[in-house]
């Protein structure tokens, strides 16, 4: 679990009393992550101090969580998984709530009834949905049944084959529904990712919006027959937005599964990879664009839609704009969905993987630019590796399968895939200023390389080792790339029971792809390396003898699978691509042009030789998830995980004005708030396991275990 800092400022009245809460994710229903208080403003950021800390001992096991605060009462995620009620302007706990399961770990939702005699915080926990009365954090037994409402149910599918559907990312609350999206999994044979609007007081469903078209509906003809019932993902896993006026949501829908090949899927296949417009009171789609067709690369768009009103061709026109992982961004009339700049339709590569039938063409908008990198060639090799790794990567890159953004899988070589599945804008990756139409931008380049497609899935073992060191092995070649070589946010089969660890392994959990193909012994030789990593020999694949093992596909089913590892990561944790790495990046909605960037932290190794221009570098999934935080103050506040630091820039010009480290890893999405005329803005932190600390030095720093909990800075007392 992850935590949050607070900053606190004392000063004169907010100019706007009234928005002094922050009672949703992301700052309000359109999921702007901007506030109009401006006490901490350009003049005085450079004097904030640390002022209260509450500290959540524990492990980190998944992404941070994003506090609500409604009338001075803050809500967290604490130690045990507790939601936890604090008085917002000391840190003190004021009541607990356990959890039976694991809950939402990015933030909860808030809803009260108009008289506010009613006041409920919403979670999931273990796909369950469930309320909580936010002024004592009692259950509230008459929401569904006996206080649960079974998020499995109504998939079209046997719930019993779910094994998590809740996704980490919170809903948003509209009038008296609670609209969620989900978290399917990206492996073969996952749910689909239907958007669902539940009653806030009983629990029933009030409309479902099938993601995955069920015969006579539309978009039902861009797929094979049927794929509804096999077929999986098309998911809303991360953000939403809301037009509250207009009632309309925008959601952007994943890619389909399984995310690499397709050949199960030919076909356009919506309306995965959308931007969705739906009537929120009665689920009915408005409009959608397909971002990319038949994705094979977990193209996704899932950082939140930014509901702005810009000056274009002499006119305001209000406008949606989404950032995508491709490093697109595209943006359209809120209401006709009719592109504000022309977006074409470009010939992309053809794939010539087995059975598949990849789209001929990828829609480009015009404008804004890309911003983030498409292409990796031997001129961007990274200056600043050895002459050994230089070499080794200007191999791979003249041997692998190499044409830019879209390149697709193949059986016959390795790929290079850029900016990858990590990289680009991602979940909570974007603010927006709704008084001068910027979005602001956390972006990665962040190259990976694909392991060339196979009919099963490539495990070498070495055959006669422990367990231990079996478990090494699978864990390098299946889990590695997304969590590290230290195993950040792994969660320990000693700490939530080894059931629950082989369920997560087997199904997926949030964005994690479940390895349904993973054979028993497998799984226990899984178990055994992360309950006990210092017992494992080196992860060689094959080991004394060689050996190879290919997990075979069930019985009749052609599924091909691609997987990815680190190999573009030099020994020292370096990207292969030259810096920046990671980026801050402004872009003006009203010309549609670019108008900063600068490089985002640094990498702690490479700082201690003078080189600090580079941005952090992707050492694990969690790297590339904070998320900036616009204010009127003319500020953008963002965090750079590797180098356990808090920033703050300049809006108008991209300067650094005050930065911060901290003895934990901020994560996540900041909050922003005011109490008795006290503005706070709130990060996320998160302590790391001592094993870890092996990590602490050259390309990141592990945040220590004790120092997890929430932290609280503010201007000195006049």
């Amino acid at each position: 679990m992850s935590l949050c800092i607070v900053a606190i400022i004392q000063g004169q009245t907010p100019k706007d009393p009234t928005n002094v809460n922050w009672s949703d994710y992301g700052g309000g229903l359109d999921s702007m992550s901007y506030s109009p208080l401006q006490q901490i403003n350009k003049s005085n950021v450079n004097q904030l101090a640390q002022a209260w800390f509450f500290p959540v001992p524990g492990t980190s096991a998944r992404f941070s969580f994003s506090p609500l605060i409604v009338d001075g009462k803050m809500y967290v995620l604490g130690k045990g998984d507790e939601i936890v009620c604090l008085d917002a302007a000391t840190g003190k706990e004021i009541w607990s709530h356990p959890t039976e399961g694991t809950p939402t770990d990015r933030g909860i939702n808030y809803w009260e009834s108009k008289d506010r005699s009613d006041r409920r915080l919403i979670f999931s926990a273990d796909s369950y949905l469930q309320e909580i009365d936010a002024r004592t954090g009692a259950g509230v037994p008459t929401f569904g049944t006996e206080g649960r409402v079974n998020l499995r149910e109504g998939l079209g599918r046997d719930p019993k084959t779910i094994p998590q559907i809740q996704t980490g990312t919170p809903g948003h609350v509209f009038e008296n529904m609670i609209i969620l999206g989900s978290a399917t999994s990206e492996a073969y044979g996952s749910p689909p990712g239907d958007i669902r609007a539940f009653d806030v007081l009983s629990g029933k469903v009030i409309w479902s919006f099938h993601t995955l078209p069920h015969p006579g509906e539309f978009g039902y003809d861009t797929w094979p027959k049927d794929a509804w019932k096999y077929v999986g993902g098309v998911n809303t896993w991360g953000e939403f937005a809301i037009d509250e006026k207009r009632r309309i949501g925008y959601f952007p829908l994943g890619s389909p599964t399984y995310d690499y090949w397709g050949g199960d899927r030919k076909g356009a296949g919506l309306f995965g990879d959308c931007l969705l417009a739906l009537d929120l009171r009665t689920g009915k789609r408005l409009w959608h664009f397909q971002t990319v067709h038949h994705d094979l690369w977990d193209y996704d768009p899932t950082t939140a839609p930014k509901l702005l009103t810009v000056r274009h061709n002499g006119k305001q026109v209000d406008v949606v704009a989404q950032a995508t992982k491709s490093g697109f961004m595209f943006v359209f009339d809120r209401v006709s969905g009719k592109p504000l700049w022309p977006i074409e339709e470009r010939p992309v590569p053809k794939s010539d993987a087995p059975g598949e039938e990849s789209w001929p063409t990828q829609p480009v908008p015009t404008k804004p630019p890309p911003f983030a990198r498409q292409s990796f060639t031997a001129n961007d090799i990274n200056p600043y590796l050895s002459d050994e790794d230089k070499a080794r990567f200007l191999e791979i890159l003249r041997s692998a399968n190499n044409q830019g953004i879209f390149t697709p899988g193949t059986d016959k070589r390795d790929s290079i895939q850029i900016p990858a599945d990590d990289g680009g804008a991602n979940w909570g990756n974007g603010a927006a200023d709704p008084k001068t139409g910027v979005v602001y931008l956390r972006t990665a380049d962040s190259p990976e390389l694909k392991y060339k497609l196979t009919q099963k899935l490539p495990l070498m073992v070495p055959p006669g080792a422990t367990p231990e060191t079996q478990g090494h092995v699978i864990f390098a070649q299946l889990c590695q790339g997304c969590h590290g070589p230290n195993r950040t946010g792994v969660m320990s089969p000693k700490d939530i029971g080894i059931d629950k660890f082989k369920k997560i392994v087997s199904g997926g959990e949030g964005e994690m792809p479940g390895f349904s193909d993973l054979p028993p012994h497998y799984l226990d030789a899984l178990a055994a390396y992360i309950s006990n990593p210092t017992a494992a020999g080196p992860a060689r694949r094959g080991g004394a003898g060689g050996g190879m093992e290919r997990l075979p596909p069930p019985p009749g089913i052609t599924r091909y699978f691609g997987n990815y590892e680190n190999r573009i990561l030099s020994s020292d944790g370096l990207p292969a691509i030259s810096p920046p790495w990671t980026s801050l990046v402004a872009i003006d909605l009203n010309d549609g042009e670019i108008r900063w960037k600068v490089p985002l932290g640094v990498v702690p190794g490479l700082a201690a030789k003078g080189i600090k221009d580079t941005g952090s570098a992707k050492v694990t999934l969690a790297a590339n998830r904070t998320a900036p935080v616009v204010t009127a103050g003319g500020l953008v506040f963002v965090a750079s995980w590797t180098d356990r630091t808090i920033h703050a820039f300049d809006k108008e010009n991209g300067k650094l004005l005050w930065e911060k480290e901290l003895d934990a890893n901020p994560e996540g999405l900041p909050s922003v708030y005011a109490i008795d005329g006290r503005q706070y803005i709130v990060f996320c932190a998160s302590g790391h396991p001592a094993e870890t600390a092996v990590a602490e030095g050259f390309a990141w720093k592990a945040g220590k275990a004790e120092a997890q909990g929430y932290y609280v800075f503010a201007l000195p007392k006049e």
